[in-house]
């Protein structure tokens, strides 16, 4: 049974088991609440173990057990206005099984209940039992050794949950008012803050314990012209971060200078906000830009989402393969192009890996919710695809015995399945500088920030914008542009880069809400790259009418 198959029948399942006592999800607490320490470690054991004996004694072949406390905080303000605080908790436990080759699942919430989470495993055999009457092939899983009692943390400095509300809405409301005194007519500002832990038991003899935090601050600066009408805005060139608030600690280290300040391992906002506000008032008298073919250079915090979506979506197993459609398309990249063992997804210059182990990244975790230890692996080897992303019951498929560790649920009440890792773009392998780079450009646009994306339902033709954009002139920045968004189609798009920065500029952006699934669920998850160059792209006019 693929997944597909199984969503369906487990949608109709579940609805059958937790509507007459349908759960608690997510309840909205007070910023103390946050901080009050989740079950002793001692406990979830004893509540994994009554679910994995009760899964066994009723059949099960495999049983894992994810017990988890979610804690997210949300500040968002507008000009000299807070605008809401939600502070919200989710605890619960998710029994997933295998029985009769099939697999089953069943959640409960809000319960220390021995009894009651025995009860939800034994649902989740029946449902596996149940569903296997529909089987074609059995659930095959890769082999998985057990670990024992162990524990992985995000390093914290600054536990954001500690630092009192008000200094988070001085500090949003200090950004909002240097943007406004530096030109902004409207800005907006946002605090959000996640905290997941998670504890995960299996039959394979592993018990996790995990405490994940993440951070993305940001913002957005509007200014007008009443005069014409026109309006430009700018959004924060931070990186949602698997970070605490330590990430608002910035050094001048953490500084990248140039055209812009660009941010590393630290976030100054204030600042950050300043300059957006008078690039803002900038942007409005740039020069429209002309449409044609541009040298572009890429900023890694532009670089990150067009990662995302034309490698990082194509390489998913699961969307290669036809089995998820939901959001973002199946692939082009099918199996027959990487069996080939010759199919260019890139120049040469062009090596993608991932990696669920980068410090700061919002995918850094020590296992991964099948209980498999996270690790990198290859996916485009000088410009050839050389793998996928695949979890425990895909990778015999690739003929590999091992799980790439990319399994994940957004939740306790839902169920695992393969999502992205964090996918990046290596470093260029010669010293190479962005300054260097852009001396060498005739005509070009360097490109800094995200900004409007489309792509088809095969990750292969897009177009994408940007936050801010510089003409390049016979090696020299000429001065702003607006109306900028190149186009273009992934294989082609990813054989005209023809440099790429050395590790000194290598940076990580990211996206903390990217979709999937049906029901569909939400993964935190970075994309790292240095300033990188392409050649001859076909740049568009975004104001011009027909």
């Amino acid at each position: 049974m693929n997944r597909r198959d199984f969503n369906q029948l487990m949608a109709v399942g579940a609805a059958g088991i937790l509507l007459p006592t349908l759960p608690a999800y997510s309840r909205t607490v007070t910023a103390e609440e946050l901080m009050e320490p989740g079950l002793d470690v001692s406990i979830k054991k004893r509540l994994a173990d009554a679910a994995l004996n009760a899964a066994t004694a009723k059949g099960a072949t495999y049983a894992d057990v994810r017990i988890g406390r979610y804690l997210n905080q949300y500040v968002m303000t507008r000009e000299d206005k807070v605008q809401n605080i939600i502070n919200t908790e989710s605890f619960g436990v998710g029994v997933r099984v295998i029985a009769n080759g099939c697999w089953g699942f069943a959640a409960i919430g809000d319960t220390q209940s021995e009894e009651a989470v025995a009860r939800t495993a034994e649902k989740a055999v029946a449902f596996a039992k149940a569903h296997a009457k529909l089987l074609k092939k059995p659930v095959q899983l890769a082999p998985q050794k057990g670990f024992g009692e162990v524990s992985w943390k995000t390093p914290v400095q600054k536990n954001s949950f500690e630092i009192p509300v008000k200094e988070k809405t001085d500090l949003l409301l200090s950004v909002n008012g240097a943007a406004l005194a530096n030109g902004a007519d409207f800005v907006n500002s946002v605090l959000f803050m996640i905290n997941e832990q998670k504890y995960f038991a299996s039959t394979d003899g592993s018990y996790i314990d995990q405490d994940v935090h993440r951070i993305w601050p940001n913002f957005t600066v509007t200014a007008v012209d009443k005069a014409s009408g026109l309006m430009a805005t700018r959004d924060s060139l931070s990186a949602p971060m698997g970070r605490s608030y330590d990430y608002l600690q910035s050094a001048p280290a953490d500084r990248l200078t140039g055209v812009t300040t660009r941010y590393n391992k630290g976030y100054d906002m204030l600042e950050d906000a300043t300059a957006a506000a008078k690039q803002a008032r900038l942007k409005l008298k740039a020069k429209t830009v002309e449409a044609g073919k541009y040298d572009l250079v890429l900023d890694p915090s532009h670089t990150y989402l067009t990662i995302h979506e034309s490698v990082g979506h194509a390489t998913e197993l699961d969307r290669v393969l036809g089995y998820e459609a939901n959001l973002a398309g199946t692939s082009f990249a099918t199996i027959d192009k990487w069996q080939s063992k010759n199919f260019n997804y890139g120049s040469k210059e062009v090596n993608f890996f991932a990696d669920k182990t980068q410090p700061g990244s919002l995918g850094d975790v020590g296992w991964d919710d099948e209980g498999v230890k996270t690790k990198q692996w290859d996916i485009i080897k000088d410009g050839i695809l050389v793998n996928y992303q695949a979890i425990r019951d895909q990778v015999h498929m690739l003929g590999e015995t091992e799980s790439q560790g990319c399994c994940y649920a957004d939740s306790w009440s839902t169920v695992q399945f393969q999502r992205m890792a964090n996918i990046s773009l290596a470093p260029g392998k010669e010293r190479l500088t962005v300054d260097e780079m852009i001396k060498d450009v005739k005509k070009g646009i360097y490109i800094i920030g995200d900004g409007s994306y489309s792509i088809d339902q095969q990750r292969y033709n897009f177009q994408f914008g940007g936050q801010l954009f510089y003409e390049i002139k016979d090696g020299q920045i000429a001065g702003m542009l607006r109306d900028v968004a190149y186009q273009s189609n992934t294989q082609e798009f990813w054989n005209s880069c023809v440099k790429v920065c050395d590790e000194r500029d290598f940076r990580l952006g990211g996206t903390f809400f990217d979709g999937k699934g049906q029901p569909a669920q939400i993964n935190s998850v970075s994309h790292g790259s240095s300033t990188a160059r392409f050649n001859g792209v076909n740049v568009l006019n975004t104001s011009r009418k027909i």
